[in-house]
């Protein structure tokens, strides 16, 4: 077996410079900050629960009892229980529409543009929905709804643009290792977004959202004067120049291509270190980029079971167990923490094989018998949160790898002919297409529980994990058959 460039080089790191790692830092906590305002409000679905049901005890809104419960939302929590699972599903549905806009905007428009305009955006929002109504004392379904409609449309354009920038920044060689650390900024977002959470969570759910909101806002402003989108902006050369004088480095992990003698590549090097503006593919172009298909259905299938614990698990822990909410939060950061190891040991280890499916198969095989685990876990926090950490180690580890690494792979692949104005497009492909399934779990989730309870909902995880996919073409065999 050969080994990758960046081993035999002796350390992963040593053609880095400080552009590199500002641009790593940069795109890193820019989406942590999208996710943590998205952690935000699943950290505080039991608080917005109790508010927007009736009850003569409620102490949660400075209002006399007959007039707060004339103007509730909802007769019971069951029915907005059942609402928080819709809003779920609008802003995923959102979510995933808006990803495939994106990818398209971000591959025609200066990135670090759509980026910093969506984080400002959707900060704005964010704080609309749970501080401003609340401190307004205005409830209405339809303004929920239509915020976070808005909300999802304007969180996808982070994906995209901080995948596409991160690939003009970084080549194959240790892709793996290095985009599956750099992916636990969604799981990073998700624990700082609980933390911000049960921090201020006493004082009520609205300031949760403020904190979040406030930080994101102030982070898109840094990104519109900080982040450099690919090393042509300082006069470097771009990383198919690079890669072009290393004969071993066009070879995608992703094929199966085995004898060097049967690929050719085909980039052309720019003369005197001019600069050209390369074509941006169409939508239906990369859609017909081998493997974008077969990995776009399997993340749909993964990030449904991802994001339902995403959305639910602090929502779970108090329901199921009856802790306490604040403490529920901070728990559910152990899923988090299992992914980050996960993305990044499985990144390792699928450049060292220097192939990605056989890795991933193995991993959500063995996720079958983590969510059997954690579905049977006993009422002690220690227990569940170490049963919880080897869950997010096989579904969280698979799933950044997917939406990170592998999209960087596949915007890349030989057939773009170096063209890098297709990162965006495929990524918005592949998550968005994961987007659309989660968008229909979380919908399912919140129905399968409130008819059949919390073990059912297992049970439609592991049917999902169960799932595979066909053999699609000769050319992605190593892609195609991905257990989703």
């Amino acid at each position: 077996m050969a080994w990758p460039r960046f081993l035999q080089r002796g350390t992963l790191f040593t053609s880095f410079s400080h552009h590199h790692v500002a641009v790593f830092l940069l795109t890193f906590f820019s989406y942590s900050l999208l996710h943590a305002s998205r952690k935000t409000f699943s950290n505080v679905k039991v608080s917005i629960s109790k508010q927007w049901t009736p009850n003569a005890f409620n102490t949660s809104i400075d209002l006399p009892a007959e007039i707060w419960s004339s103007n509730h939302l909802f007769p019971s929590t069951e029915e907005a229980t059942l609402f928080l699972g819709t809003l779920d599903t609008v802003f995923l549905f959102s979510y995933a529409v808006g990803l495939f806009i994106s990818g398209i905007i971000g591959d025609r428009l200066n990135l670090r543009w759509v980026l910093s305009f969506g984080m400002c955006s959707s900060a704005f929002v964010v704080f609309v929905f749970g501080t401003l109504t609340e401190w307004l004392h205005f409830y209405s379904k339809w303004l929920y709804c239509g915020l976070w409609i808005g909300n999802g449309l304007l969180q996808s354009t982070g994906w995209p643009c901080v995948v596409a920038v991160m690939g003009n920044w970084f080549g194959k060689a240790g892709r793996g290792v290095v985009f599956g650390l750099w992916s636990a900024c969604a799981s990073v977002g998700n624990i700082l977004g609980a933390c911000l959470a049960s921090s201020v969570l006493q004082y009520g759910y609205e300031y949760a959202f403020l904190v979040t909101a406030s930080v994101q806002f102030a982070g898109g402003i840094v990104i519109f004067f900080g982040l450099l989108v690919s090393p042509e902006e300082i006069g470097l050369p771009s990383i198919e120049a690079e890669e072009n004088s290393e004969e071993d480095s066009h070879r995608p992990l992703i094929h199966g291509a085995e004898n060097e003698d049967e690929y050719e590549p085909n980039y052309s090097i720019q003369e005197d270190g001019a600069v050209t503006q390369a074509k941006a593919i169409s939508f239906h172009q990369a859609c017909c980029l081998p493997g974008v298909i077969p990995y776009s259905l399997a993340y749909a299938c993964l990030k449904l079971v991802n994001y339902s614990f995403f959305f639910w698990l602090p929502f779970y822990l108090s329901n199921n167990f009856r802790w306490k909410e604040a403490e529920a939060d901070k728990l559910s950061i152990w899923y988090d923490v299992g992914g980050i190891v996960g993305g990044t040991l499985q990144g390792f280890i699928s450049d060292v094989l220097q192939k990605r499916a056989p890795v991933l198969a193995l991993s959500l095989f063995l996720a079958v018998g983590s969510l059997v685990g954690y579905s049977r876990s006993p009422n002690n926090k220690s227990i569940n949160a170490l049963l919880m950490t080897i869950t997010g180690f096989f579904i969280g580890g698979p799933s950044n790898m997917i939406s990170s690494a592998i999209s960087a792979d596949l915007g890349r692949q030989e057939l773009i002919q170096g063209s890098s104005e297709a990162l965006a497009t495929v990524t918005g492909i592949v998550d968005g297409t994961g987007s659309i399934g989660a968008a229909v779990g979380q919908y399912l989730v919140s129905l399968i529980q409130d008819n059949l309870g919390w073990m059912w909902v297992f049970y439609f995880f592991i049917l999902m994990r169960s799932k595979r996919l066909p053999h699609t073409s000769p050319t992605i065999n190593q892609c195609a058959p991905l257990g989703c």
